[in-house]
């Protein structure tokens, strides 16, 4: 059998939770198909002695949202061995978004997660309004790793009720029927799941508090009800209680 590479010599770590070992590693058709001693030819042999082999790492949590739009690679994350990351936490990122609201998104973005704005102004392609429309504009750009990308609440709460939600007034029926319905469409598109966050330490980067940061009960057990019968998906919360509000209105 002839390899394509052939990874000779370096320290395993295989993720199983067994010891480390050292030996060597065969790949062909893009296939792990040989580990331990491996004296098969390769097309390439990469010399790992003194070096650690692993799996790719999965990042669970990070804000590629605007860059995957740009960057292939998504530095840094590829340079440490990650390959798979999950995008659309803390509630924040760029879709579903009107055109009125880009600046808004990326002012929230940038407050939260200390992203320079200018970068994602002059990066982002917004090539998309919808939740499935980023889904298929990603879909068409190239990626060196491997995402998944989640239904960021706060996005979702400007998108459905614009001013209202920047104003942080609470979600009517109505608003929360149209936001499940866009939490259905997203995961249909092929969305991880959703995300909010309730924490005192987030802000937008002109000091306000994040759109989503008094939902109620009600709304949030709306649209987690979302998911019901689906059988897929996850919900990330974030929420830092009473820090430096006088008031939380919100049922712990």
């Amino acid at each position: 059998m002839s390899l394509e590479i052939k990874i000779k010599g370096g320290t395993i770590v295989d993720g199983s939770g067994k010891e480390s070992y050292r030996g060597d590693i065969g790949i062909k058709d893009g296939t792990i198909v040989a580990l331990g001693k491996v004296d098969e030819s390769a097309d390439q042999t990469i010399d790992a002695e003194g070096a650690i082999v692993t799996p790719g790492f999965v990042d669970l949590h990070t804000h590629y949202d605007g860059q995957i739009s740009w960057d292939q690679e998504l530095m840094p994350s590829v340079n440490h061995g990650t390959t798979t990351v999950v995008m659309g936490s803390c509630g924040v990122g760029f879709a579903p978004a009107k055109k009125e609201d880009r600046s808004r998104l990326i002012d929230l973005m940038e407050g939260v997660e200390d992203i320079p704005g200018a970068a994602l102004a002059e990066g982002i392609n917004w090539q998309w309004e919808t939740f499935p429309e980023y889904m298929d504009a990603l879909d068409r750009m190239p990626h060196t790793i491997d995402f998944a990308a989640q239904i960021p609440h706060d996005a979702l709460r400007v998108y459905t009720m614009g001013e209202r939600a920047l104003e942080q007034k609470p979600a009517t029926e109505e608003d929360i029927q149209k936001m499940q319905a866009f939490v259905r469409e997203a995961m249909e598109a092929g969305a991880a799941g959703l995300t909010t966050g309730r924490s005192d330490v987030h802000r937008s980067a002109s000091g306000n508090w994040t759109p989503a940061s008094e939902a109620t009960m009600e709304e949030l057990v709306g649209l987690a009800s979302a998911f019901k019968g689906m059988n897929y998906g996850v919900l990330q919360a974030v929420s830092d209680f009473d820090m430096e509000r006088t008031h939380d209105d919100f049922d712990k």
